[in-house]
């Protein structure tokens, strides 16, 4: 891995990793420092320790690296569709060969587990092969003019440089399904990666280059808040992408709004998990432990709303509060730990305030609670015990606000209708799922959810080959599927008369 590093390493658990390393902003095919030398830390959440130094890019650099996918978006864009589909696949392979690289350096940023990271770079790699191939076959339409001396057709066309903002908790996948769609069709971008996860975007960046991605056409800058909304507020920007927060992208869209600059938003999510007395309910228990504990809980597509019919409520809130206390928490690269810690300081901070909120407000408590303790390891990194509270009022905190933490949230319901009703309160729609034999109840109850995606007898399987977005507060626009293309492409018509 390309660094300017000191001879100190984590010799332990990253031995590949310089624990000094300095990571630079990738600008116009350079690797370059912010103008005005400004730097932070990562921070490795199961160690609680600093590594990494990462450049910290202010305005200026924006302002440079826009300018660099500004003056490469004319050559990427005529470069023939073979060629860029050439470059993406060569990209892939490498993505490919180094999988367990570029996991484990998300496992050093963000503290998920090694399985989880290594199926999702994976999926970084079937994704740039995915829409290198798909870009190959993008066509507009022909179609039979009402006026016999014209003829018209429709083309798609690049929309020029795009700003793509990414979050933390699944770094390159999310990012995947903003940057082969845009590349592939002949964008440019920027990429402003989180300041949790910087490296691991670099590396994948590095690797593009490495494929033949061309100067310019592929820039990182890498910092906090001041760097996103450099970006997001940039009017050299003609797109902007966004996985976050729902309030962060709030802001984005309205910067956006006021040059009318394209946006796509992945926003917050709390998933209703319906359990109906019919179900196979080990099966269901199994869904909500994965809705409540995948990725620790740092899930946009969590399905942390457990509501459960009154017939099997007790029944299931014990078995599953059972096999959340059996989870085995620690080290995220032993494959044999299911619960990792949170993936930063602020992070840890946010969902110890909901388990506070949670004691004040006095609900139930049936396991967790607490931040994780018991051993050295445990008690040093960013930990909190896999947490369930029960009878918790749809209206309360818990059960209408995104925590973001292995934690989940129980209520019954006694009907259909009433299932629906509390499901489809609250402000997010962007996952949901239930639990039934009935396959009457499936197809009504996954057209009354008000959701983009809904699992059924299922929960957290996803492919780049299907769309996924929420409606509501939620985000606006939808990512992966074969329509993605459409989303970084203008489509213009064009009559020719015939004289």
């Amino acid at each position: 891995m390309s660094a300017q590093h000191n001879t100190e390493s984590n010799e332990v658990r990253f031995p590949e990793i310089p624990s000094g390393g300095r990571y630079e902003l990738l600008i116009g095919g350079k690797r370059v420092p912010a103008q005005d030398g400004a730097t932070f830390a990562c921070v490795d959440p199961y160690e609680n320790r600093d590594w990494g130094v990462v450049s910290s890019a202010g305005a200026e650099d924006v302002d440079r690296a826009v300018a660099a996918a500004r003056a490469a978006f004319d050559g990427w864009r005529w470069t023939p569709q073979a060629q860029r589909t050439q470059i993406l696949l060569r990209w892939a392979a490498l993505i490919a060969e180094h999988a367990g690289e570029l996991a484990r350096i998300q496992v050093h940023e963000n503290g998920k587990t090694i399985t989880e990271m290594h199926t999702a770079t994976l999926g970084v790699a079937g994704a740039a092969s995915f829409y290198a191939n798909l870009a190959a076959n993008l066509h507009g339409e022909t179609f039979e003019s009402p006026a016999p001396d014209h003829r018209g057709w429709s083309m798609r066309e690049p929309i020029g440089v795009i700003g793509a903002i990414t979050p933390w908790n699944n770094p390159l996948l999310l990012l995947a399904w903003k940057l082969f769609p845009a590349l592939a069709v002949g964008n440019t971008i920027v990429i402003k990666p989180s300041e949790v996860t910087p490296v691991s975007t670099l590396r994948l960046a590095e690797l593009g280059v490495q494929a033949g991605v061309p100067d310019g056409v592929l820039n990182v800058v890498t910092g906090a808040g001041v760097t996103g909304r450099a970006l997001a507020e940039h009017p050299g920007v003609d797109k902007l992408a966004f996985t976050g927060s729902t309030a962060t992208g709030r802001a984005i869209a309205l910067a956006g709004a006021q040059r009318f600059a394209r946006v796509t938003l992945e926003l917050g999510g709390k998933g209703p998990h319906l359990v109906f007395p019919d179900a196979d309910l080990d099966l269901a228990v199994e869904g909500l432990l994965t809705g409540i504990t995948a990725g620790t809980g740092q899930a946009c597509n969590a399905g942390s709303r457990l509501l459960i019919h009154e017939q099997v409520y007790d029944t299931v809130t014990e078995r599953l509060g059972k096999r959340l206390s059996e989870l085995r928490i620690g080290d995220p690269l032993d494959p044999e730990v299911a619960i990792g810690p949170l993936a930063s300081r602020p992070q840890l901070t946010k969902v110890l305030s909901y388990l506070d909120l949670a004691r004040d407000e006095g609900h139930r408590l049936v396991t967790g609670g607490r931040r994780a303790a018991g051993s050295e390891s445990l008690d040093r990194g960013l930990f909190v015990e896999p947490t369930l509270y029960a009878d918790v009022d749809n209206h309360a905190r818990l059960a209408q606000e995104e925590i973001f933490g292995p934690v989940g949230v129980a209520m019954s319901f006694s009907s259909d209708e009433e299932a629906v009703r509390l499901a489809n309160d609250i402000p997010y729609g962007l996952t949901s799922g239930f639990w039934t034999k009935d396959v009457d109840r499936v197809h009504r109850l996954s057209s009354q959810l008000r959701s983009g995606v809904v699992w059924i007898n299922t929960w957290r399987v996803g492919s780049f080959q299907l769309p996924f977005g929420g409606m509501k507060a939620s985000g606006i626009g939808r990512e992966g599927g074969l329509h993605a293309l459409n989303a970084y492409t203008e489509e213009k018509a064009v009559w020719l008369g015939l004289h």
